[in-house]
C-alpha cells in the first residue's frame, strides 16, 4: 500500500541565510531592500538588494507544497492527482534546499551566526514541535500523543535537517569532492535501517546531497539555468515527467519520495537502495533545474512574499493536517475534476495569504525571536561598536 493520509511528508520552506547573518527569511545573501539615507546623514556603504529571482522561487515552489499535501488525500481516488503529486514531490524539496545551501556558503562558527542559528531554526523547532503535539492531541482526539523533540512531527523536520546541514558547512567547504562524498552518505542511509526515527535522520542524509550541491553552486549557475533554451527543453521534459508519473502511480510506492526510510523498511531489496538513491537524485535535478527556468527575475507582484515562505510553510501544516483530522476530504464532490480544480486554488490561496507581510509581524516572536537576554555579550563586537561610535 502507498502511505497517504498520516504520513509525514518532506515539506519545506528553507531559510536563507545573508552572508554574516543568520538563517531567517528576512535575513538573506541577497540582503535587504535598500534605503534612503537621511538628510545630511554620511554616506555609507550601499546595503545590497534582494534578489526577486530567488524569491520568486521561494514562493512558487511553497504554492507547490501546499498544492502537493491538498492533493495528498485524493490520490487514493484519482491518477491524476497522484501523477502530479509524484511529480512536484521529486522537485520541490530539492529546490528549497538547494537554495538553503546556497545562502548558507558563508556560514561559519562565528558567535553571530550561530546566535542567530539557534534563534533562527533550533527555537523555531522546539516552538512548532510542541504546538504540532498539543494540535495533534486537540484535533485528532489523541491525548496521549507524546511531545517528543526527538521524533520530528510532520513538517518540523526541515528545520532539524537545516540546522544539521549549516553546522556541517565548514567540513563541506573543506573536502575536496563534497558532492560525491554527500551521495555515498545518502547511499549508505538508504541500506541503513537502524538509523531510527531520531531527528529523522533519514532525511537529514537523503537529502544532504542537495544542500552540499547549494553550498557549492555559484550565481552563474543559476544563470545558465535561466536561458531560453533551457525553457525550451523544460516543457517536453516537464511532460515527459507526468506522462512516466501517470504510468507509474499504480506501481511504484510513493514513499520513495519522501526519503525517509530505508530500503529495508521500504520492503524492497538491498540493491534498489543505491538505485533508487542515483536515480532519484538525478530525476530530482533535472526537474529542479527546469523548475528554475521558468522562475520570473524581475520583480512581481508577489516576489514580497519569497520572504515569508517558511511562516507559511510552517502554519499551513495545521490546516494541511487539521483538514484530515475534521474529515474535510470526506466529501465526496472533491474527489471530482471541479472538486480537485478547487482544492487546488484555494491551497494555494491560503499559503499565499500565510506568507503576507502581516502574518509575519504577527507571528515574528516565535520565527525570528531576539532572545537577546540569552546569550552572552561577544566582546569582539562590543569591541566593534565602540570603535564605531
Amino acid at each position: 500500500m502507498r502511505p497517504h493520509g498520516s504520513q509525514r511528508s518532506p515539506l519545506p520552506p528553507a531559510r536563507e541565510a545573508e552572508a554574516g547573518s543568520s538563517p531567517t527569511p528576512q535575513r538573506e545573501e541577497a540582503g535587504r531592500q535598500a534605503t534612503q539615507p537621511a538628510a545630511g546623514a554620511p554616506a555609507g556603504p550601499k546595503p545590497k538588494q534582494r534578489d526577486a529571482f530567488f524569491d520568486n522561487a521561494k514562493y512558487l515552489a511553497i504554492v507547490l507544497v501546499a498544492m502537493a499535501h491538498s492533493w495528498e488525500p485524493l490520490t487514493d481516488t484519482s491518477r491524476t492527482a497522484e501523477a502530479l503529486y509524484m511529480t512536484v514531490y521529486t522537485f520541490h524539496m530539492p529546490a528549497f534546499i538547494i537554495i538553503s545551501g546556497f545562502f548558507s556558503r558563508s556560514f561559519d562558527m562565528r558567535p553571530d551566526r550561530l546566535k542567530r542559528l539557534i534563534t533562527g531554526v533550533a527555537v523555531p523547532y522546539v516552538l512548532f514541535e510542541v504546538a504540532y503535539s498539543f494540535f495533534k492531541r486537540w484535533a485528532d482526539d489523541d491525548p496521549g500523543h507524546p511531545i517528543s523533540l526527538l521524533d520530528p512531527w510532520y513538517l518540523t523536520w526541515f528545520l532539524v535537517a537545516l540546522f544539521v546541514w549549516r553546522l556541517t558547512t565548514p567540513i563541506w567547504k573543506l573536502v575536496r569532492w563534497p558532492v560525491p562524498l554527500a551521495l555515498a552518505i545518502a547511499t549508505l542511509a538508504s541500506v541503513s535501517p537502524d538509523i531510527g526515527d531520531d531527528l529523522d535522520l533519514q532525511r537529514v542524509l537523503q537529502f544532504l546531497p542537495f544542500f552540499v550541491i547549494g553550498l557549492c553552486m555559484k550565481p552563474e549557475h543559476f544563470q545558465r539555468m535561466r536561458g531560453p533554451k533551457m525553457r525550451m527543453a523544460s516543457l517536453p521534459i516537464f511532460a515527459g515527467a507526468l506522462l512516466f508519473a501517470y504510468w507509474a502511480a499504480p506501481r511504484m510506492n510513493s514513499a520513495w519520495f519522501y526519503h525517509r526510510d530505508s530500503v529495508q523498511e521500504l520492503h524492497a531489496p538491498a540493491w534498489t537502495g543505491p538505485v533508487m538513491t542515483l536515480a532519484m537524485f538525478g530525476c530530482s535535478m533535472v526537474l529542479t533545474a527546469c523548475f528554475f527556468a521558468w522562475v520570473p527575475r524581475r520583480h512581481m507582484w508577489f516576489t514580497v512574499l519569497g520572504a515569508g515562505t517558511l511562516y507559511g510553510y510552517l502554519l499551513h501544516g495545521f490546516l494541511a493536517k487539521g483538514s484530515r483530522f475534521w474529515g474535510w476530504f470526506d466529501i465526496d464532490w472533491l474527489h471530482k475534476p471541479l472538486g480537485e480544480i478547487t482544492v487546488t486554488i484555494v491551497a494555494a490561496s491560503v499559503i499565499t495569504v500565510l506568507c503576507t507581510p502581516p502574518v509575519q509581524r504577527a507571528f515574528r516572536f516565535a520565527m525570528e525571536p531576539k532572545m537577546k537576554w540569552a546569550f552572552r555579550k561577544d566582546p569582539a563586537e562590543q569591541a566593534r561598536h565602540r570603535t564605531a561610535a
